[in-house]
């Protein structure tokens, strides 16, 4: 843990008392009835970085000493657990394996309590379930943070590979260290620690493991976030795709008492996950971004006892026999009564020459943290009039020199709402340019430059550029479902009205959020539609008494 006089109000190593909390007797009292009380041998291990499915322990007496284990295997202490505290972060919410080791130091006694028992004590106790998913929260806030308890990611800061790879790790929330090749003082070290050459880059170390330029299945798999499948195994409810509407439908399934699986070719989030900052979203005054919003819905979907199957998508559906049957790009199956399709959309693209060689390398989709500091300080260009591009904009605008925002219309009244038009008018960092489209990309590795034209008059203007942000809408993903369901002549699934508001075409198949013909565009809609189609479902099910 860091020292008290380096952290800020905003890191939760400053918020000892939430994050380490320490339970009162009465409370201690009541959790030890759940579990089983221990003595433990000074320097006993209560487990270890790369378990899985882990106890619960309260520290009765003596203390639990949580260290780090680095890339080089070696030690380094993140908290000491004194009486009264507990283990454990967001990991005990599902199956992935653990980040980071336990050990007893002299003198220590402790409750141990079993995942099954656990789950009981934060249904049964809900004052104690709230401390504890708070301290949870906040501890892999400050994991990754301080990227403890993570893994080391090494390549050229600025390649599409290394790109995807931190991408991926960061919308599913895994502290990782990131070394720059090109320009981080100890790249060299690194390298040579574990005998690497610029051909084998980028590469991911993780308990000793070098993985080189692992695809995002294998890389789930190996950080355990994926979920196995008992091939017979038949659930209530599967919900393909894990955006906002997604993640609500799961939710509301499971704790209704529904078995439910989520499965999510990427990471939580979806569309949504990728925003810098949501600030019209009910509830939340202040704004939040949207792998925050996403973070805590899965962690509240897993609580209710939802799986969540990550980094696997889903490429074929049987909907003629019953239980449903969904196969998935690794092979695998799966068996559900019910279908609820959340996969949103994927991102539209530019037509020009180098655009491909260019994604990852300039050219992106989102404006996170992660892609505000590869371009801080230099000239940015944001495509596009939605509410996304101007979140983007108002986002970059405090890391990059100057926002270019391009739009092929006259405006942003049409398509964005007000709030932020207000913010784009009011900042000087942003220059919105109407009927303009970029017309030419320059870079060899990363992009340099771009090209845009004014169409009325044709004129043309050549600027330097440090990223590319085309945030111009989506189509949606339902491949999968061909030959299953009625869709649009744009792709999207056809639902019904009233009672069958969300049932599509094939008896079992309900569709949600953006992937839902008529749908609003909205993550506030997406979840409200995700929330309520679980009535349908119960309506469905109740017939054929399941």
């Amino acid at each position: 843990m860091a020292p008290p006089e380096s952290l800020d109000p905003a890191d939760p190593y400053a918020r000892s008392a939430q994050t380490f909390p320490v339970l009162p007797a009465e409370m201690v009292a009541r959790v030890a009835a759940f579990g089983k009380e221990q003595a433990l041998a000074d320097g006993a291990t209560l487990y270890a970085r790369g378990d899985q499915s882990v106890d619960f322990f309260l520290c009765l007496a003596g203390g639990i000493a949580i260290v780090d284990t680095d890339a080089k295997r070696s030690e380094r202490p993140i908290h000491t657990h004194g009486p009264g505290q507990f283990t454990g972060e967001l990991d005990l919410f599902n199956d992935r394996k653990i980040l980071v080791s336990a050990r007893a130091l002299p003198g220590t006694r402790v409750v141990r309590i079993d995942r099954a028992s656990f789950r009981r004590m934060m249904a049964a106790e809900p004052d104690i379930g709230e401390i504890v998913m708070r301290a949870f929260i906040l501890r892999r806030v400050g994991l990754l943070r301080h990227s403890d308890a993570g893994v080391a990611l090494a390549g050229p800061g600025h390649g599409a590979d290394m790109g995807r790879i931190e991408t991926f790790l960061t919308r599913n929330a895994i502290p990782h260290r990131r070394i720059d090749t090109d320009s981080d003082p100890d790249a060299a070290g690194f390298l040579e620690c574990f005998a690497l050459t610029a051909a084998d880059l980028p590469v991911v170390v993780l308990e000793g493991q070098v993985l080189r330029n692992p695809a995002n299945a294998a890389l789930a798999d190996a950080l355990g976030l994926a979920t196995a499948l008992a091939p017979d195994k038949v659930y209530d409810v599967a919900v393909v795709g894990a955006g906002p509407a997604g993640l609500a439908a799961a939710v509301y399934a499971a704790s209704e008492g529904l078995e439910t699986i989520v499965i999510e070719a990427v990471a939580p989030g979806g569309q949504a996950g990728t925003s810098s900052k949501i600030e019209n979203y009910l509830g939340f005054p202040t704004g939040i971004s949207g792998q925050a919003l996403a973070g805590r819905a899965q962690v509240q979907a897993q609580k209710f006892g939802a799986r969540l199957l990550v980094s696997r998508a889903v490429v074929r559906i049987e909907c003629e026999e019953r239980p449903l049957r969904l196969h998935l790009d690794d092979g695998a199956t799966l068996q559900a009564r019910a279908v609820v399709v959340a996969t949103g959309a994927r991102y539209r693209k530019l037509d020009l020459p180098r655009y491909a060689a260019l994604e990852g390398n300039g050219i992106y989709y989102a404006a996170t943290a992660m892609e505000a500091g590869l371009c801080a300080g230099a000239e940015v260009v944001v495509v596009g009039g939605g509410n996304s591009a101007g979140q983007a904009a108002v986002f970059l605008a405090r890391h990059a020199a100057h926002v270019h925002v391009l739009v092929r219309g006259a405006g942003l009244a049409a398509t964005m709402s007000r709030y932020l038009i207000d913010r784009i008018e009011a900042s000087d960092r942003i220059t919105l340019h109407p009927f303009t489209e970029v017309t030419a990309l320059e870079g060899e590795r990363a992009l340099s430059g771009l090209e845009w034209t004014e169409r009325r008059t044709g004129a043309r203007e050549r600027r330097a550029a440090g990223a590319l942000f085309v945030m111009i809408g989506a189509e949606p993903n339902t491949g999968w479902l061909e030959g299953c369901v009625d869709l649009d002549s744009a792709g999207f699934v056809r639902t019904g009205s009233g009672e069958t508001f969300f049932c599509s075409s094939a008896p079992g198949v309900f569709a949600v959020g953006d992937v839902r013909s008529g749908s609003v565009k909205r993550v506030a809609s997406g979840v409200g539609e995700g929330s309520v189609v679980v009535s349908a479902i119960h309506r469905y099910l109740e017939p054929a008494g399941e």
